[in-house]
């Protein structure tokens, strides 16, 4: 699914890094600040749920917004994410149009100043 939405999200214009666990992601923030951040709810290392929290509570990130796209699409499952911080929550299989119109209005928000949600 990583590399399916990745070159999905290029084709469309995108630059896309991607990382495959939590520590990686860590030290990528570090190096480069992303416009947008999409996480798994199940990764190594770290649950996303987690994951998507500790970003939140670190001020150096926290208003980089958190996207999920995730196998878990229970209720429960899209709530936990959403209170972690995520401002939207996808499940798998990925609409990908949709996630990239999701996207695109993430990016012009931020451009704009305008509110995200």
């Amino acid at each position: 699914t990583r590399e399916m939405v990745a070159v999905a999200l290029e084709v469309e214009g995108f630059d896309v890094v991607q990382v495959v666990n939590g520590i990686k992601l860590v030290r990528a923030l570090e190096v480069d600040r992303p416009d947008i951040i999409l996480l798994d709810v199940v990764m190594s290392w770290i649950d996303g749920v987690e994951l998507c929290r500790s970003i939140k509570q670190n001020w150096t990130f926290a208003n980089i917004p958190v996207v999920f796209l995730s196998a878990k699409k229970r209720t429960e499952d899209v709530r936990r994410g959403l209170a972690a911080g995520a401002i939207d929550y996808f499940t798998k299989p990925v609409d990908v149009p949709r996630l990239i119109q999701r996207l695109n209005e993430l990016v012009s928000a931020d451009r704009a100043g305008t509110p995200k949600a």
